[in-house]
């Protein structure tokens, strides 16, 4: 009465035509219930299977109901999300994610550090995979089962910048001229392996902490959002690097 289809499976235009079709085309003898079809990522799916999934549901909607979870749902055919009923879940909450960590932390005798575990909650974003995945990979690193883990164990093995390079970054655009800033920032993202992107998305915690003027604010937020959608089209790294300490030294400068 159940099928289920991951993102392992190939779910081209022959599988919604033959599989799912066939199974949802078939009713019970002895039973009334529903099927239930469960199509795990479907936001993977091609826009040609999508719209004939979109035919299928329409058609067999007597007998059969989807299931169609997705991590994005603009992938995901207008059409063939008009005919869902939509349910949102939101990231789960950070005392749910510490509960659950402590508990872990418990069964697998770990020493985790406060400061260690705040950053780990701050930075899985209520994604409790990440944050169980992050104490794995810190076990694995660990030279003694009886070592502690830290702050900088957590943000090397997610891969994000700390927050004391950042805000040095940040005090080194806000007080340097633009060469020296532009060579030392250079320099800085080489020897700490910083991703510019990273480093803006830090700019932007940090900045909100500041007291700054309205268009101060909405001066740098428009021009950090515009640099990041430059890089995610492949703008060259250097000049988008020029463009961040521009756009934070010409809003400050009007903030004075």
């Amino acid at each position: 009465m159940v099928l289920e289809l991951n993102a392992s499976d190939d779910r081209g235009i022959d599988v919604v035509r033959n599989q799912i079709k066939d199974f949802a085309s078939t009713q019970q003898i002895f039973s009334r219930g529903f099927k239930l079809i469960i199509l795990d990522e479907a936001d993977a799916m091609t826009a040609v299977a999508q719209n004939s999934l979109r035919r299928i549901i329409e058609r067999y909607t007597k007998n059969t109901r989807f299931c169609i979870l997705a991590n994005y749902s603009h992938k995901l055919n207008p059409a063939l999300l008009s005919r869902c009923t939509r349910f949102r879940f939101q990231p789960i909450a950070q005392e749910a994610i510490r509960e659950r960590v402590n508990n872990v932390i418990k069964k697998e005798n770990l020493s985790l550090a406060p400061d260690a575990e705040n950053a780990l909650l701050s930075l899985c974003n209520g994604d409790m995979r990440r944050a169980l995945n992050v104490l794995q990979a810190c076990k694995a690193a660990l030279d003694n089962e009886d070592d502690v883990i830290d702050t900088d164990m957590i943000y090397e093995c997610i891969g994000a910048p700390h927050p004391q390079d950042i805000e040095a970054v940040l005090d080194l655009i806000l007080k340097d001229d633009w060469t020296t800033c532009f060579l030392t920032f250079n320099r800085y993202k080489t020897t700490k392996g910083l991703a510019l992107v990273d480093l803006i998305l830090g700019f932007v915690d940090i900045l909100a902490k500041y007291d700054l003027k309205p268009q101060t604010r909405i001066a740098i937020l428009k021009g950090l959002a515009d640099i990041e959608y430059g890089i995610s089209k492949g703008g060259n790294e250097k000049i988008q690097t020029s463009a961040a300490i521009g756009t934070i030294k010409e809003a400050m400068e009007g903030q004075a």
